[in-house]
């Protein structure tokens, strides 16, 4: 019952984080801004970042309910609070202040962040580790649009 309360928890805490990124975004995708820049061919359409983002948090907030079942640390929140610092700012960062490499470096940190997640919690969260593995392939995916953005224009 633990576990499903704190799951819950971090399904209000991730969502509104994502609510918070979106409101930050100026426009987003849909500005003029993004849209006249030289896109890789790989860019997703538009309606595959919102089912994988729901996707990505259900998963990841399972993840964290289990985590913080078993071991609610201090060095456990802070590395939540830092990951979603970095994926909020993100989007305020690249769609808002157009900060293309800064945005780069911001997934190099959120994504090397996922991965201490994944390696550090093998021990206590046995397979539950898994459920991260949705959000770093789309953080890999994140980062090369990211860097082709960067490159190309």
């Amino acid at each position: 019952m633990k576990q499903l309360r704190t799951t819950l928890l971090f399904l209000v805490v991730n969502f509104g984080g994502l609510a918070v990124g979106s409101w930050l975004m100026n426009g987003g995708p849909k500005s003029l801004w993004y849209t006249a820049l030289n896109q890789a061919p790989w860019t997703p359409p538009g309606y595959v970042f919102g089912i994988a983002w729901t996707l990505i948090m259900v998963f990841f907030s399972i993840y964290l309910g289990k985590l913080f079942t078993i071991a609610n640390t201090t060095k456990n929140r802070r590395l939540f609070f830092i990951q979603l610092l970095l994926n909020v700012s993100w989007n305020y960062v690249f769609f808002n202040q157009h900060q293309v490499f800064f945005a780069f470096i911001l997934l190099l940190l959120l994504t090397t962040l996922l991965f201490i997640y994944y390696f550090r919690g093998q021990k206590n969260t046995k397979n539950y580790r898994l459920l991260l593995i949705p959000y770093i392939l789309w953080l890999c995916i994140a980062s090369s649009l990211n860097l082709y953005i960067l490159v190309q224009n």
